[in-house]
């Protein structure tokens, strides 16, 4: 099962041949910086001291070189570090969006859409960005040992004071990046649920400003904008107080050395030049201490963000996976014994094969569950749904899918031409868009079926997307179709015109319409009724709009 450790370390792991390419140039760079205040005290002491051109001319040329040679290295170790970032964050906005693809659902469960897309995009860019840091922290090693060792050829006090010093130096850093990796997972909680509901309330704006509650929504999203505020500034504070106290660790550990050179050459130990490329090897160290500050906050946020880029991938599913696939030519048959899932308690159903069965429920719940088990989404809490006698849990969900679909009440439509929503394999989509009277909508629109429609169908009215999400599901022609609601925003006349043109185009077709429309019931084969979760009633429309005045006050009212 992912962890947030498994997912940081198969996204460093993953990009090991960038990372190590990285990370030789970036300590050959660590290397010649290292280099330099040596050269320095070196031309002091060579050159300088002893008034020779020739040998200050060599050691500017040597000079130029490492100049020349470090700056190339850096280049091209930042170029590698952030392609291997920019691959490890793709890989696991590929793997996360895999996962919530996942015919078998479960990643969305407690997750707001805007939450799953903040954790995509945001969570796997920080982890990736790992790798565009790490090449410098082995930079930032090499570039401290090389400076020891310089030093210890100094004066070996100096060089055993960097070498014993740095280790605790570095358990202090990571003793301080704690509370900035509690922090930045907060931080990034609070970011997620803020974009999800932004985008819910989006999603929602028509309805929010047709029940007049658009007051109340903004209420809302600044509640939860001031939290994500609020987790933002504690993680900054956080970030601000881990690296100033790295910091303020870094400059007394470089005077503490700075000292001992200067006690040491005032005692005549080392010479001048000597004592320049000390002091200036203690200010490198400024370097190699700064990177792992850096270094230490940019994992403090990465394994926050793994941790939930785990907690995704390692959702439990909402269903079990078979292996069985549907038979090509099945009849069709639905057979639904003792389900019980939420509201639904023991529901037995038969649904004959080529059956236009209506179905009516009087709580709107037990219709939202028994789609759920129709579609896969979930597995009853006991019970079997069958399709042609054999058992949904035996038969990969895909598959499944493609042979009973369930075309639901708010389906959405897609960025693309009116007819590209409709195409399928399956039926001649003109013949469905006549069906689903979608006809008409093309007919008003300026380029017929060929017009752009805009994400989610936003460009179209209610009933214009009922419309095309009925002849999308129409195209496609499945042995079993389920249909939830799916002329409620159409006027009567249009309605009615649906009904026939549906019973016609499913003949032979097992289609089961969950609806209390009455011209929808009334050319369907046989309805049941739906009441304390399991049936109540059966019949024809005109028999239960006669006998039963449940029936009539669901549908006629």
């Amino acid at each position: 099962m992912p962890t947030g450790r498994s997912v940081l370390r198969d996204a460093i792991a993953g990009q090991r041949g960038l990372l190590a390419g990285a990370s030789a140039l970036g300590s050959a760079h660590q290397g010649g910086e290292a280099l330099i205040p040596v050269i320095i005290g070196v031309v002091i002491d060579q050159a300088v001291s002893a008034g020779s051109l020739g040998s200050l001319v060599r050691w500017l040329v040597v000079l130029g070189v490492v100049f020349a040679a470090l700056s190339f290295s850096y280049r091209f170790a930042a170029r590698a570090a952030e392609r291997a970032a920019e691959q490890a964050a793709h890989r696991l906005r590929l793997a996360v969006s895999e996962r919530v693809l996942d015919p078998r659902g479960g990643a969305e469960a407690g997750r707001l859409p805007g939450a799953l897309v903040n954790i995509a995009t945001g969570d796997a860019k920080r982890v990736g960005a790992v790798n565009s840091v790490l090449p410098f922290a082995v930079a930032g090693l090499v570039g401290l040992l090389i400076s020891a060792v310089l030093l210890l050829r100094i004066s070996v006090p100096l060089g055993l004071l960097v070498l014993l010093g740095t280790p605790p130096m570095l358990v202090l850093a990571h003793l301080i990046g704690r509370p900035l990796e509690r922090r930045s997972g907060v931080e990034q909680e609070r970011a997620a649920h803020a974009s999800g509901v932004a985008a819910d309330l989006v999603s929602g704006l028509r309805v929010l400003k047709g029940i007049g509650a658009e007051a109340a929504a903004v209420a809302r999203y600044r509640r939860t904008s001031r939290d994500s505020l609020a987790a933002t500034l504690r993680a900054a504070r956080a970030h601000a107080g881990h690296d100033g106290a790295i910091l303020a660790l870094t400059g007394i550990f470089i005077a503490v050395v700075a000292l001992v050179g200067a006690n040491l050459a005032a005692s005549g130990d080392i010479t001048i030049g000597q004592l320049v490329a000390a002091v200036g090897l203690a200010q490198f160290l400024l370097t190699p201490f700064q990177i792992f500050a850096w270094v230490g906050g940019q994992l403090a946020q990465a394994r926050a963000s793994a941790t939930r880029i785990a907690s995704v991938l390692a959702a439990p599913h909402a269903v079990l996976g078979g292996d069985g696939s549907p038979a090509e030519d099945g009849p069709g048959a639905l057979r639904l014994r003792a389900v019980t899932h939420g509201p639904l308690t023991g529901l037995d159903l038969d649904v004959a094969p080529g059956e236009l069965l209506g179905v009516v429920t009087i709580d709107p719940a037990v219709a939202t569950h028994l789609l759920a088990c129709l579609g896969r989404e979930t597995d009853p809490e006991s019970g079997s749904v069958e399709l042609d006698g054999r058992p949904f849990a035996e038969l990969d969900p895909t598959a499944l899918r493609g042979a009973v679909l369930v075309a639901a009440h708010d389906a959405d439509l897609f960025e693309g031409s009116l007819l590209d929503n409709v195409v399928t394999s399956g039926r001649d989509p003109e013949r469905a868009l006549a069906a689903a009277a979608a006809d008409e909508v093309a007919e008003t629109l300026p380029q017929g079926v060929h017009t752009m429609v805009a994400e989610r169908g936003r460009s179209l009215s209610g009933g214009q997307r009922q419309r095309v999400a009925l002849a999308r599901a129409l195209a496609a022609d499945p042995p079993v179709l389920v249909v939830h609601d799916p002329t409620t925003a159409v006027d009567a006349v249009t309605e009615a015109r649906i009904a026939g043109e549906l019973r016609e185009i499913r003949q032979g077709r097992t289609t089961v319409l969950v609806t209390t429309s009455p011209a929808l019931l009334a050319v369907t084969d046989r309805v049941v009724v739906l009441d304390g979760g399991t049936v109540s009633a059966e019949g024809t429309h005109a028999e239960l709009v006669h006998a039963d005045e449940d029936y009539r006050t669901a549908v006629l009212s």
